[in-house]
């Protein structure tokens, strides 16, 4: 066994890889840019190395300098964790030259899978269900019909040439194929000058899952069951779950001894996961193998109850696995949610800076948390923006996913936006719950995008009984102040009105043992709690039923989070409410004038200068942040009048970089 390792990666995955090197008794060494010299990653390791400055391609990317840091520190083996280089032959290569060990496949392995044209033609020579089509071209009407009457219907006619959607039409019967294939040839021939068309099997409501394999050097291939990834959003992964509610054993026994006769094919060996589409019918075609460790890999691990971290050390140092296919057990749900730093409510831009509040549920039996980050941190920049993995476990799917509902309300972060609300909604969400999912579904379900209107609490007089609850409490702290004069003692009345989203509401409020109890329309709410002042959380009971609210006090304001919906409330007197009433709305400014950064990040372009002209719709800058580049165009015609920001600025949200006149 190897008595030190590299972890070659940076963020929750080299936290998670140390976490079980350090179980094994095996030494760490982490290697960080000038942007993570802070980074949780480097205090976890026993030994931390730099390797260059902020960007990934002069630092993390740069193989001269992993195997300098592999010679400075005497490690014997490298563990690439996911994206970097990961899946790159050349370093992998460059390892073995090196007498390193690689911990992950052999170069054969991850050349023939990087290949999607190898890999296919590969999956087809090892019986591997490919998706099924003509990709010659097709002469006529007839011939389309009758290739796609072989393949099965739906298909779809695509234009060889095509692009855009043009060219593509779906067919679900002859009739509709003969008229399918005259239009895509049409438009094919006055859109692209070429009327070529060719034709593939369509899968409607499309679902990704994977199958997790693991081989030794000794000849042995096992799966570990499938993981759902269809929750996807622009073709990211947002929600994954072990196992898939749709498969049934027999098709998974299919998938995964067709993923094992694909991994024997190259003569895999370490982590791997073949990917494939899947239609609600169970049929299943091969995508693409990833040769490495996978993001989702915990639901994994939670429902087998094996560390694949570790399987892939003892792998790499030549130990044989130390289990057999019928030693696999797949036991209980597990889900998985990705938590970013970014806003849902502004189309999903990344947000960096200080997490000023980072508080995360306890993990327990049933709560896994993954993450790189801690309270006090940054986000950079400069990668990618999560900020950790949240993983629950339960006995049926229907427990993991309230382990996640409860898990998500009590992950508290400050300090960055970040996207808890929208994970909470699709968790929440009839379509999810019923495992009625696709990887069409969020654009499906949010075609305009996330919005606040999309999370409507279920029992607004809950959240407004915890808020008159929370307003009394520092009330009667105000009224026992010492020092009053006997006789005038403050008084707290029991007659409160609770403004939520402009509209009042009477409350009568009475002090019980333990809390209070809130007269709401009639309605009453036993509001307990041992709740103190500051305390982000309001752990308690509303009427018996368990709660836990994320409570911010801004002035006459309390900010309640609670199942992704955040709501704003004021507790005002009756007098003061009715005063409320007469007071004049506060206009916002007008920035129509002026072009504002919509995400935090680095101005990396400016194409204008003072004096110059601008049309609607003309590129006038870019900001540039984890991976994005966001091109900001002109809103209308204009003339510059003023540049407030420079090329290399880094820019907060909603900062002016241009005046116009």
């Amino acid at each position: 066994m190897f008595s030190k390792i590299l972890i070659a990666n940076r963020g929750e995955i080299a936290c998670r890889v140390i976490k079980t090197a350090r179980r094994m008794g095996i030494k760490t060494v982490a290697v960080y840019s000038d942007a993570d010299r802070d980074a949780l990653h480097v205090s976890m390791a026993d030994e931390a190395i730099r390797i260059g400055p902020p960007p990934s391609a002069e630092s993390y990317l740069v193989i001269d300098n992993i195997l300098q840091a592999c010679h400075d520190t005497g490690a014997e083996a490298v563990h690439p964790g996911y994206g970097f280089l990961s899946e790159n032959a050349v370093f992998a290569e460059r390892l073995a030259e090196a007498g390193i060990v690689f911990i992950g496949p052999n170069v054969h392995a991850i050349e023939c899978m990087g290949d999607k044209i190898t890999s296919k033609k590969l999956a087809q020579e090892a019986g591997v269900n490919t998706i099924p089509g003509h990709t010659e071209v097709i002469e006529s009407a007839d011939a389309a019909v009758s290739i796609a009457g072989k393949i099965g219907y739906p298909v779809m006619l695509k234009a060889s040439a095509g692009g855009g959607g043009k060219g593509m039409r779906i067919a679900r019967n002859d009739d509709e194929c003969r008229d399918g294939f005259e239009r895509a040839t049409n438009e094919a021939r006055s859109s692209f000058g070429d009327d070529r068309v060719f034709l593939e099997k369509f899968i409607e409501q499309p679902r990704h899952i994977e199958i997790q394999v693991i081989a030794d050097k000794h000849g042995n291939v096992i799966y570990l069951g499938e993981r759902e990834c269809s929750l996807q959003r622009r073709h990211q992964k947002v929600i994954e779950e072990a196992p898939s509610p749709l498969l049934d054993p027999e098709t998974r026994a299919a998938m995964g001894a067709q993923a094992v006769a694909l991994a024997r094919a190259v003569n895999y060996e370490s982590a791997g996961t073949v990917e494939c589409i899947v239609d609600n019918d169970r049929n299943f075609y091969f995508l693409e193998m990833n040769t490495r460790l996978q993001v989702e890999h915990p639901v994994t691990e939670f429902v087998t109850g094996l560390d694949l971290v570790e399987l892939m050390i003892r792998v790499a140092a030549g130990e044989p696995l130390p289990l057999s296919q019928s030693d696999v057990e797949i036991v209980g749900w597990s889900i998985e949610a990705r938590i970013y730093a970014e806003d849902p409510f502004r189309g999903f831009l990344p947000s960096v800076g200080r997490l000023v509040r980072f508080v995360p549920p306890e993990e327990s039996s049933f709560i896994r948390l993954d993450t790189g980050v801690y309270e006090g941190g940054e986000v950079s920049m400069h990668y990618d923006p999560m900020i950790a993995k949240l993983i629950t476990y339960g006995a049926t799917r229907d427990a993991a996913i309230s382990h996640m509902r409860e898990a998500l309300n009590k992950f508290y972060v400050r300090g960055v936006s970040h996207n808890i609300s929208f994970l909470a909604a699709l968790i929440e969400h009839t379509r999810f719950r019923e495992g009625r999912i696709s990887t069409n579904m969020i654009a499906e379900e949010y075609p305009d995008g996330f919005h606040p209107s999309d999370l409507v609490h279920d029992d607004p007089g809950m959240l407004l009984s915890v808020a008159a609850s929370i307003h009394i409490r520092y009330m009667w702290r105000a009224a026992g102040i010492s020092g009053q004069l006997p006789g005038y003692e403050r008084t707290v009345d029991r007659d409160w009105v609770v403004v939520l989203e402009g509209k009042l509401h009477p409350v009568q409020v009475e002090r019980i043992s333990g809390g209070h109890q809130i007269n709401y329309g009639g309605e009453l709410y036993d509001v307990l709690s041992d709740w103190q002042f500051g305390q982000p959380l309001f752990n308690g009971t509303v009427n018996g039923q368990e709660i836990c609210i994320q409570v911010e006090r801004r002035n006459l304001h309390y900010r309640l989070f609670h199942w992704g919906s955040q709501v704003d409330i004021m507790v005002l007197t009756q007098r003061a409410a009715e005063l409320l009433a007469c007071m004049p709305v506060k206009q916002p400014p007008d920035m129509s004038r002026f072009l504002l950064s919509p995400m935090p990040g680095l101005l990396t372009q400016l194409r204008v200068e003072v004096g110059n002209e601008v049309r609607s719709g003309q590129d006038v800058a870019v900001v540039e942040a984890m991976k994005m580049e966001n091109v900001l165009v002109a809103q209308r015609d204009a003339k510059v009048s003023k540049v407030l920001a420079g090329v290399g600025d880094t820019l907060a949200v909603d900062q002016p970089i241009l005046e116009f006149e």
